[in-house]
């Protein structure tokens, strides 16, 4: 049996925080706001998991009103979400993702956001695929006031 989730997210870019991307710290003026680490890559992807599980979606797990997950690390969070998924019996089959951001530019971190989240999601990076794109200066992604991340995941039974 083969499942297919969505998953999308955005955060404001602000000063002072720093800017993490599928587990990556990138370094950059600007870093995302959000109550734990605001990965978006991480939060899009955790979002697909529970869609093809149909179990909500991150905000329902992880509210922002809950102390515990003051500035936690995204990974630990898709760490929880790859846990419930292999406690139903599944695995991810592939996952293909896309950042939505005028900048920094992101090809140089690729792999090792691959890395990352393959590690945690229990597979080899040749069955992830992320892509970045700009907005050509449209829209809050263009005129850099936040990020996006939209995301496509297929689980199968292990």
């Amino acid at each position: 049996m083969i499942r297919i989730g969505f998953g999308y997210d955005a955060h404001r870019l602000v000063r002072g925080r720093r800017l993490v991307l599928g587990g990556v710290d990138i370094e950059w003026h600007l870093g995302l706001y959000g109550h734990s680490d605001a990965d978006v890559l991480t939060h899009a992807i955790m979002d697909a998991i529970l869609g093809a599980l149909g179990k909500g979606d991150i905000g329902q797990h992880f509210p922002d009103t809950d102390p515990r997950y003051k500035d936690a690390s995204s990974l630990s969070l898709l760490a929880e979400v790859v846990g419930w998924m292999k406690d139903e019996g599944y695995e991810v089959n592939n996952l293909d993702a896309s950042i939505v951001a005028q900048a920094p530019k992101l090809s140089r971190h690729m792999a090792a956001m691959k890395k990352r989240l393959g590690e945690v999601l229990g597979v080899e990076d040749g069955r992830i695929n992320l892509k970045a794109t700009t907005t050509e200066e449209m829209g809050f992604c263009g005129r850099e006031e936040g990020m996006a991340a939209y995301a496509v995941v297929t689980i199968k039974k292990a």
